[in-house]
């Protein structure tokens, strides 16, 4: 206990020598969740105050509601169910789908035709290799797999450092299996009215079914299907809503033929081992820091259209560990600096190979702080060979 209190006082002191690291607040508010969701309250407030991405503020937020739950926090009591609410339609600007082809089952879920594949993901060649192997052959392929008495459907956990391309790649799949996508937050599921949340995970399913065939990907699993203790109030809440999960994914009710279910976590350690047998989340693919190939066509992506004349291979080779996002920052900083250079100098200056290698000299890896936490998992946790990947990449890239 004493080691974690000087680990967080650490991590506390960098953040306040640091206050516009994005990346190391949110990290410093996920170590907090566990231990002290009031404190993390306060942190994730600063957090959103710095700038934060609305978007993880929310999940953030969704996932300090079930720490609180797991700590036993009362709740309220139970209320009629509230009307659903108006998705609104997909933005015509988004870049991953297709505006034209929009699948909407209700006022509730929006389900969206990704027109991206996993061609569009550049490098990471040995987790498509892995996914297409383990998860997308037999379904392409499905007068063979019946053949062989498989159904359609299936469930996937992807999990890696964040900021890697969890997301992007289930989108991809979807894409490559002519799905329909139906991207779900744990705060689209948890409710403060006891049993709404099991409720919103039958109405997921349910509509995925309509959908068929349909992705339902929930990023942040552990905050969901993490492992189930005994104790108060907040506890039995959770494991009412995995009960709920369990239900959904053995298709007690119904049947989830053309249903693939997509799970992203941080954190695969903590995922409760009765999702994990056969028959369920069964499948796992690890997407770790990108590759040269990957960080040199993130790079590009993000290039594209700017002033810019960036050797993205020469950067690349410069940049092994970042994540994806750490790319887009480098990118997205070198930019920046362009930018007030051309002010000062009344004409277009552009980005440069040199210039960007300046500035990927004042960026830290946002995966370090995750293979910190992964080390003792690998030394002293139970492993069914979800891990071997990682291990051979810490070898690889001499890590203890």
């Amino acid at each position: 206990m004493a080691d974690d209190l000087d680990f967080l006082g650490v991590i506390e002191h960098e953040v306040r020598a640091d206050p516009t690291n994005l990346a190391l607040r949110e990290d410093f508010v996920t170590l907090l969740l566990g231990s002290d969701p009031d404190r993390a309250a306060h942190e994730l407030d600063e957090f959103e105050a710095a700038g934060a991405d609305p978007a993880r503020v929310r999940v953030l937020r969704a996932r300090l509601m079930a720490a609180r739950m797991r700590k036993g926090e009362p709740l309220t009591p139970a209320a009629p169910t509230p009307e659903p609410t108006p998705v609104p339609a997909p933005s015509d600007a988004d870049p991953d789908t297709d505006p034209d082809d929009p699948v909407t089952v209700d006022n509730r879920w929006d389900t969206q035709r990704p027109r991206i594949t996993l061609a569009d993901v550049a490098g990471l060649h040995e987790v498509k290799q892995h996914l297409d192997l383990t998860f997308l052959a037999p379904l392409r392929n499905p007068e063979l797999a019946a053949a062989f008495g498989q159904r359609p459907g299936g469930s996937l956990l992807m999990c890696g450092p964040p900021g890697c391309g969890k997301t992007f790649l289930a989108k991809a799949i979807a894409g490559d299996l002519g799905a329909s996508f139906m991207h779900v937050t744990l705060a689209d599921l948890l409710s403060q009215w006891l049993g709404e949340s099991e409720k919103a995970i039958q109405s997921v399913f349910r509509h995925a079914r309509a959908a068929s065939p349909c992705v339902i990907f929930l990023d942040e699993f552990d905050a969901l299907g993490g492992r189930r203790t005994s104790g108060g109030g907040g506890s039995k809440a959770t494991r009412m809503m995995l009960t709920q999960l369990l239900e959904e994914l053995d298709g007690v009710a119904s049947d989830n033929d053309g249903v693939y279910f997509l799970t992203a976590t941080n954190r695969p350690w903590d995922i409760d081992p009765a999702l994990r047998r056969p028959g369920r989340i069964d499948k796992t693919v690890l997407v770790l820091p990108p590759d040269a190939p990957a960080r040199a066509g993130i790079l590009a992506g993000a290039l594209r259209g700017k002033p810019a004349e960036v050797d993205v291979h020469a950067v690349a080779a410069a940049t092994d560990g970042f994540s994806g996002a750490d790319i887009a920052q480098l990118a997205k900083a070198s930019l920046q600096q362009s930018m007030s250079a051309s002010m000062a100098a009344g004409a277009i200056v552009p980005v440069t190979t040199e210039a960007a290698l300046a500035v990927a000299q004042t960026i830290t890896p946002s995966t370090a702080t995750w293979f910190d936490q992964v080390a003792p998992v690998l030394e002293y946790g139970v492993d069914d060979g979800t891990f071997d990947q990682l291990r051979a990449y810490r070898v690889k890239h001499g890590m203890r």
